[in-house]
Parts: structure tokens; C-alpha cells; sequence
């Protein structure tokens, strides 16, 4: 009898490595929305050297996504296909020499400014107010009253598709208002940051008054993804929102923040597309008003529902 041949799973297909693979990874539950489908494979590696392994050995058909603390994303209902990398514990660490500041692409960025303060270092209380990791703030050289990712970074490493290591100066990383220069396939792993000696309880205090701010000002305490649209020039997203008569529209179980109107809000039963499909209503609503087009600040990923993985 003749062999039956089969086509290779993604799985079968993928190098061996000292982390974990986990086909029909849920994703949704790392995410701020909590909305989405699952990752084809999920991929936890154990430290850089495992993840730069895989990224020289897998296919180079296999699509890769890499996966952070998920504040500023939107994955669609039909998930996400190849692989999916959520990087863990070994790239959360913070280490802190003088003032100078080395951390890892998973640290949260209000563990840092909170490690910051107690060393005496000032300059990262801003990052109090930003609720992510290094590494997205490294990919949008993300701010917050005042000041961004590029007012402290002075070096950044990141992983290239085929796993080379490249150690980038500011004018490699190439920072812009929400962007930077590096291809969107290289992977953030760290960065070295530097800050100037300061007092820890005016630290302290600035550190609670960027958190006051934006308890008062940002739905925080909801379902959301952070700030959906970029300030066009000249102009504050969440005002022109307003001025279009979105405060508090609705799409399923989608809704525009009533208190910050550039954000939308997963009520509690919302779908991927709920949202998607607010956003853009709103960007429409905004068009017909002011005649200015909204630019999507929150990363959406993944298939549509009804996709196959």
C-alpha cells in the first residue's frame, strides 16, 4: 500500500528551541481589549539567543509578529496566522548603573521610571504615564506630558529577521513623533537609557501627578487600547472627535470613551470588528466634518473573522 503523504503543520515545519510553542495560542487575554482570535503558534523564547536562533532557522515563508504588554493593539476576530512571539520574563529585567538605565523590551515602562526614582535617577517620570513596555516604546518612541522615548534613549538593541544582532545609535533608531526608522521586522530587545541624578521625593511627586493626570483624563480603568488616532498637525485627535459628535458613539458592544474621546472602549461584549468598525466610522465622521483624515495610532493585526488559520 502506498504511503499516505501529508502536508506539514507550521509546527512541524518550525526549528527546535529551548522555549515553548504553543499551537492556537490565545493571544486576546494579553491584551488590553481582550477581544481577538488565537495565534497559529505562539512562541514563548527562553532568552535573546533562543529568539535570535529561531529567527536564523525558521522558514523564511513563516510570518512572524511579535507580541508586547498588548496596551496599544487590536487583534482581529480571526486571529493571527504564523507565529506569534510573546517575549517573558528574561527580557523584563532593569538594571540601573549610575544614571544609566538598561532594560529589557518586556519592562514595563512605569517599572522603569518607578526602579528610576528609587535609584535617585529623574527624567523617566513621564514614563509613569505610559502603559506599556520598552520595547512598543521603542517601535513609537511613545511620550506623555511632554517628553518621549528619544529624550532619554541614547542606545537600542534589536534582533534582525535573520537573527543578527544590530546595536543602534539614535540616528539608527531614527525616532519620530509615534514611529522610527527601524524596518517594522526587526525586533526590539533592550535599550540603554540615560537620565541625571535627582531628588527621590520630588521624583516622587512628579511621578504622582503624571498618574493623577491621567487617572482624570483616560478611561484606564476600562477596556481599552490607549490613544486609537495620531494628533494630526495642529490639531488634537480627541478634539476633533468631539467636534464630529463622537463622544460616546456606539457600535456593538464598541463605544467611544465619554471621558477621552480618543479612545474606544470594549464595553464588555465587544468583537474585534466592533471596534475596527468604530474607528473607522469615527474617521469618517471626522472627514465629512473638518476635512482632516485621522491616522490610526493603535496597531491592528491578524485575519478578519471567518479566516482560516
Amino acid at each position: 500500500m502506498a504511503a499516505i503523504s501529508r502536508t506539514p503543520s507550521l509546527l512541524d515545519r518550525l526549528p527546535a528551541v529551548r522555549g515553548k510553542y504553543e499551537p492556537a495560542g490565545a493571544i486576546a487575554r494579553h491584551t488590553w481589549f481582550r477581544v481577538g482570535g488565537p495565534a497559529e503558534i505562539l512562541f514563548r523564547p527562553a532568552d535573546v539567543t533562543d529568539l535570535a536562533n529561531f529567527l536564523a532557522s525558521k522558514p523564511d515563508d513563516v510570518p512572524v509578529t511579535v507580541l508586547g504588554a498588548g496596551s496599544n493593539l487590536l487583534i482581529r476576530d480571526g486571529g493571527v496566522s504564523g507565529v506569534v512571539i510573546r517575549l517573558g520574563r528574561p527580557f523584563s529585567t532593569i538594571r540601573i548603573d549610575g544614571v544609566s538605565v538598561q532594560a529589557g523590551a518586556m519592562a514595563l515602562d512605569y517599572n522603569v521610571a518607578k526602579a528610576a526614582r528609587d535609584a535617585g535617577v529623574a527624567g523617566f517620570e513621564f514614563m509613569a504615564g505610559i502603559p506599556g513596555t520598552v520595547g512598543g516604546g521603542l517601535r513609537m518612541n511613545a511620550g506623555a506630558y511632554g517628553r518621549e522615548f528619544r529624550d532619554v534613549v541614547r542606545e537600542a538593541t534589536a534582533l534582525t529577521p535573520h537573527g543578527d544582532i544590530r546595536v543602534l545609535a539614535p540616528e539608527d533608531w531614527g525616532p519620530r513623533y509615534r514611529g522610527s526608522a527601524v524596518p517594522c521586522d526587526w525586533i526590539f530587545v533592550g535599550c540603554v537609557m540615560e537620565g541625571v541624578w535627582g531628588n527621590k521625593d520630588e521624583i516622587e511627586r512628579a511621578m504622582t501627578l503624571v498618574q493623577e493626570s491621567r487617572e482624570e483624563t483616560q478611561p484606564i480603568r476600562t477596556r481599552t487600547g490607549g490613544s486609537t488616532f495620531k494628533n494630526p498637525n495642529g490639531h488634537k485627535a480627541w478634539e476633533l472627535i468631539d467636534r464630529a459628535g463622537c463622544r460616546g458613539l456606539r457600535l456593538g458592544g464598541a463605544q467611544v470613551s465619554e471621558k477621552h474621546c480618543n479612545f474606544l472602549v470594549n464595553t464588555g461584549g465587544a468583537t474585534a470588528a466592533d471596534i475596527e468598525g468604530l474607528g473607522e466610522e469615527v474617521r469618517r465622521r471626522v472627514r465629512e466634518t473638518t476635512g482632516i483624515e485621522l491616522t490610526w495610532e493603535l496597531e491592528r493585526i491578524g485575519d478578519p473573522a471567518g479566516s482560516e488559520l
